[in-house]
């Protein structure tokens, strides 16, 4: 059995998507990102950075005592090689999903975070942070979208490549982002929708609620601030 600490933020879904993926048992530990549980030092023993989500796999490889992993990237490369599944051995294939991998935790997440954050969440019109970041936004689109231009997944076959990155584009129309004019990406996120494995990874932990774009003050208290509020 695999804790899952998770909230429905892109990053918790990359997780919950490659647990059903990946045929594994899991529980959903709730982590109200906005009530600020990311600080309770139980989770800060398990998630030094403060941030969802994390793991705790009980049944670990080679047995022995539970163990954690945070950060999302770390999540999806320590399930795939704990199943073997959706990360190739092959030296050439392998390469490609962690490069994939690695753009994703260090450019798409990141900058279009920063783009839903100055259009949705600062305290105050901040232009040159829309610009900035909605530029940054669109260039990353057109990198996965050249990317798979005669492909169906990021990497060739299926990979953590595609978990990682396949829940960043779910806010693109909230973003103001039109898919139209990125084909390959709205033929490959349309495509990935129809897998049954993804979408009760998307589904999972429904009742928590789903990003809506709006803050109250208590929300504000904990995800504005970059340090412990405490």
């Amino acid at each position: 059995m695999i804790d899952a600490y998770f909230w429905p933020t892109p990053n918790g879904w990359k997780i919950t998507i490659a647990l059903e993926e990946m045929g594994l048992d899991y529980r959903i530990v709730p982590v109200n990102i906005g009530r600020g549980a990311q600080f309770e030092p139980d989770f800060l023993a398990i998630s030094p950075n403060n941030r969802m989500p994390a793991i705790v796999d009980h049944e670990p490889p080679g047995g022995g005592a539970p163990l954690s992993v945070f950060e999302s990237g770390a999540i999806l490369l320590y399930l795939a090689e704990k199943t073997g599944r959706f990360l190739t051995t092959e030296i050439r294939a392998r390469t490609a999903v962690l490069e994939w991998l690695m753009w994703q935790m260090g450019g798409l997440g990141p900058m279009l975070g920063q783009a839903g954050h100055f259009h949705f969440y600062a305290l105050e019109d901040v232009p040159y942070g829309k610009t900035r970041y909605r530029a940054e936004m669109e260039r990353l689109y057109g990198v996965l979208d050249r990317r798979l231009d005669g492909c169906d997944y990021i990497a060739g076959a299926y990979s953590i490549a595609d978990m990682a990155c396949w829940p960043w584009v779910i806010p693109y129309k909230r973003l103001g982002v039109d898919l139209n004019h990125f084909p390959n990406v709205k033929r490959w996120y349309k495509a990935l929708q129809t897998r049954p494995a993804l979408r009760r990874g998307y589904e999972a932990g429904r009742e928590l609620g789903k990003p809506t774009g709006n803050w109250d003050a208590e929300a504000r208290k904990y995800l504005l601030p970059q340090n412990d509020p405490g």
